[in-house]
């Protein structure tokens, strides 16, 4: 083995922002990824999973697009989000994708995987809040209220 060997560093870096909203319901949720994390001209075109990253306190300390997709899917790698909930210091996240058909349930493998981050979160000390599928229609689907957390 060669002791020239090249090893990169990695730095991490966090400028953590004001934080202003705080999460009570996945009423409050709903409003906030129509209003400010969906664009409205793309919600019906596409889905796209994205994460909240809140604090202890559930404060959000920012939202990330996970993956995008077609119509009816879109690929989702466990370790990417897990990877930017501990680079960002979260305590807490909310999952969330959209159903550009309008429908609200749930598929199966929107259960697998809920399932799968949920077992990953609880081994990482991070609390799953939610997992809300949002619609162009102004509805949505919260895993929390349906008691399925």
């Amino acid at each position: 083995m060669s002791t020239n060997s090249i090893v990169s560093e990695i730095q991490l870096k966090y400028k953590p922002q004001p934080l202003t909203e705080t999460i009570n319901s996945a009423k409050d949720i709903h409003k906030l990824l129509i209003n400010r994390v969906y664009d409205e001209e793309t919600i019906g075109y596409k889905e796209t999973f994205k994460v909240l990253l809140l604090n202890n306190s559930n404060k959000i300390i920012g939202f990330t697009t996970i993956s995008e997709g077609g119509l009816t899917s879109t690929i989702v790698d466990v370790r990417v989000i897990l990877q930017t909930a501990l680079v960002s210091n979260a305590s807490a996240i909310i999952l969330t994708h959209n159903h550009p058909s309008g429908n609200t349930h749930p598929s199966c493998q929107d259960d697998n995987l809920t399932k799968k981050i949920k077992a990953a979160c609880e081994i990482m000390d991070i609390r799953l809040l939610d997992h809300i599928i949002v619609t162009p229609y102004d509805s949505y689907y919260s895993y929390c209220d349906e008691g399925r957390l």
